[in-house]
């Protein structure tokens, strides 16, 4: 019998891991996916899972051998020329081996429950020479600013453990509600997941449980009366929501328009209620060598935010690679 090993990729993290091997083995069915969990064949990291077991980058898959008889599939329509300009009007830096998009907030980059558009089904209208490009992290749904897809295997690979082990440098933008206690700072918090009737959180670690290590690096930019304040952050981890609920319960800053993890105070009155996190700029190791530096401007709504408060918006810098 052919047992294979594989690794979640940092694209992958936090995906259900029903939808994972879906996604995988399209010819799997729910009944056979059910007996491999309940008998132990499918396994994490060495250890019995549940279908509904969360993802994390670099953990390992125990497969046994999978279903490959499937239905045909039909043919893909081709996408409409006007989303494929709108998709192609994202793209901030593209080259032979990388595209880099400035992700608008609301899409999310992959499908799910319920999510019936999404980058991932998208990427056709990116394929430049014929071939797909591949995601290599990814998102939230809310959040915009740079997304980097990789043009081909080789690059996929090299961007995929470049995320992996950390070899990037992010730079988010974020008003939050209120003003931190000091204005920069290092936040070191555990967080864990927890369920709920309104779905999957992330929260901080309750006292006595390890958590999963998270590690923000953040700079107060701007204030405007104490009401709201321009943070930029800098992620050393990359947990699930990680910024929202640093913000929120390590400075008691919600960012604005955050209500899942800020309530009622994660808005204001007169102010969009979209969340203001922005993905502004990422500084990776390119697959042909040297550093690409891409920085991206932010949506409409978190500009008109910046312009009621006067916060300082300057223009992105071009993209360059540099030795």
């Amino acid at each position: 019998m052919l047992i294979t090993t594989l690794t979640v990729e940092p694209a992958e993290t936090d995906t259900r891991l029903d939808r994972w091997l879906k996604r995988r083995y399209p010819a799997l069915t729910q009944g056979a996916l059910q007996k491999m969990l309940r008998t132990g064949q499918i396994r994490v990291d060495g250890k019995r899972a549940d279908a509904n077991t969360r993802l994390t980058t670099g953990q390992e898959l125990r497969i046994p051998p999978m279903p490959t008889k499937q239905a045909p599939k039909a043919e893909p329509k081709p996408m409409a020329e006007a989303l494929v300009e709108e998709l192609r009007s994202w793209v901030l830096h593209v080259d032979n081996d990388v595209i880099v998009i400035n992700k608008p907030p609301g899409l999310a980059v992959q499908g799910g429950s319920g999510i019936t558009k999404h980058l991932d089904g998208m990427l056709d209208g990116l394929a430049y020479d014929g071939e797909r490009p591949r995601l290599v992290h990814r998102l939230d749904r809310d959040t915009s600013g740079v997304l980097v897809l990789a043009r081909n295997v080789s690059a996929a690979s090299h961007l995929a453990r470049a995320f992996r082990g950390r070899d990037m440098e992010k730079t988010y933008w974020a008003v939050v509600v209120g003003e931190p206690e000091h204005a920069m700072g290092r936040i070191s918090m555990p967080l864990s997941r927890e369920g709920g009737s309104r779905g999957e959180r992330t929260v901080p670690a309750a006292p006595g449980e390890i958590g999963l290590r998270s590690v923000t690096d953040y700079k107060t930019l701007e204030v405007a009366k104490r009401r709201a304040a321009f943070l930029e952050l800098h992620p050393q981890t990359g947990r699930t929501h990680q910024l929202r609920v640093h913000c929120a319960s390590a400075l008691n800053c919600p960012i604005l328009g955050d209500g899942k993890y800020g309530g009622e105070a994660a808005h204001l009155e007169g102010l969009s209620g979209s969340l203001h996190l922005h993905a502004r700029a990422l500084r990776l190791p390119h697959p042909e060598g040297g550093w690409l530096d891409v920085t991206a401007p932010p949506p409409p709504h978190f500009e008109e935010t910046m312009r009621f408060f006067d916060f300082d918006n300057p223009a992105p810098r071009t993209p360059r690679r540099t030795k």
